[in-house]
């Protein structure tokens, strides 16, 4: 019956991927204008409506580029309660920036990040602000089209490939798979650290990247639970009864990762990029206190803990013990080395270019 439905949805597919495709086709043949700036742009993003792990990514830039750089993170702040351009500061929350770049504000002090729906515009306001600035991160921009970055870097789920894809709502795509051309470097992402050379050879096949993209294949890399509020590692013995909570768009690679370190885990599921309330914080709390077991954990993610982190003077007196799970990239085969310094290429030979 579903399957029948969805098929319904297939005529809707058809025409919002020819709108798509009418405007990309402008852009191309410079009937929209995208406007450039005067310093290296690098724009991450994706051609299916979230879920390919594209915040580990941007901050692997951020981390292999601000020891030399002074570097920007520009973000549309998805689900933010704001609007407009907004340049964080240390009173900023994930209510006025949005959870991810609430993150990277979080995580990396020492960058700017900034949050604006219309990047072309936002760009000038930032650089006003900080024109010290050297490199910018466009984060979520592949189909941002009115600014023109020197590099685009697509990012593609493992499990939910583009090419295995088709236009919303008939599938998940935001534009047709032919929109993968534009990108520099294509990533795969939330592959099996074991990829075997001759799948990965049968990838490359699939995606047929052009003579001028690079393809580069990651997995995600769990690190050590820490304390939502103090930061403090927490160590959980293997029989703790794990309670994951989080919002975002696919928990099943987290939830068979604690899976694997315990025996006892169990999922609280809320829609991507949530924001929570009390009554939530009071449901969790009551999950909680029904597991079994004389151990018992919340764990959350990164993106889930800055919007409960809005909570604070809620949750505190709850005494709820909350551990946060960070993730970053691998890159697999040794790749990262050579995937660090495609980057510095590009934004070191940027420079030299406009010198």
């Amino acid at each position: 019956m579903l399957k029948h439905l969805k098929i319904l949805l297939y005529p809707f597919s058809l025409l919002y991927g020819l709108v798509m495709w009418i405007r990309n086709r402008f852009y191309d043949t410079n009937m929209l204008t995208a406007v450039e700036f005067d310093l290296p742009v690098i724009a991450v993003g994706n051609l299916s409506v979230g879920g390919t792990g594209k915040t580990p990514h941007v901050e692997h830039l951020i981390r292999i580029l601000k020891d030399k750089y002074r570097v920007a993170t520009l973000s549309r702040g998805y689900n933010r309660r704001s609007s407009g351009y907004l340049l964080a500061n240390e009173a900023s929350t994930a209510a006025q920036l949005g959870d991810e770049p609430m993150q990277f504000h979080q995580k990396f002090p020492d960058i700017e990040v900034c949050v604006g729906e219309e990047r072309m515009l936002a760009i000038p306001q930032l650089l006003g602000e900080r024109p010290e600035t050297e490199v910018i991160l466009l984060d979520d921009a592949f189909q941002h089209r009115s600014v023109k970055p020197g590099m685009n870097i697509l990012i593609t789920d493992y499990h939910r490939r583009f090419t295995k894809d088709h236009v919303v709502p008939f599938g998940r795509l935001r534009e047709g798979r032919i929109g993968y051309q534009r990108a520099n470097c294509i990533i795969v992402s939330k592959c099996p650290p074991e990829l075997s050379n001759a799948e990965k050879a049968a990838i490359r096949q699939e995606i047929k990247p052009l003579p001028h993209q690079q393809l580069f294949f990651t997995s995600l890399k769990y690190g050590e639970l820490y304390d939502m509020f103090s930061g403090n590692p927490v160590s959980a013995p293997e029989d703790t009864t794990v309670l994951l909570v989080c919002g975002i768009a696919r928990p099943e690679p987290l939830l068979q990762q604690l899976k694997e370190s315990y025996k006892n885990v169990f999922l609280l599921p809320f829609p991507d990029h949530y924001y929570y309330s009390v009554p939530d914080l009071e449901k969790i709390n009551r999950e909680l206190g029904n597991l079994p077991g004389n151990h018992k954990l919340v764990v959350t993610t990164e993106k889930d803990a800055v919007r409960l982190q809005l909570l604070e003077d809620r949750l505190r007196p709850m005494n709820i013990p909350i551990a946060v799970m960070p993730v970053e990239i691998s890159f697999l085969y040794g790749e990262g080395e050579s995937f660090n310094n495609y980057i510095f290429t590009y934004v070191d030979q940027f420079g030299s270019n406009h010198d």
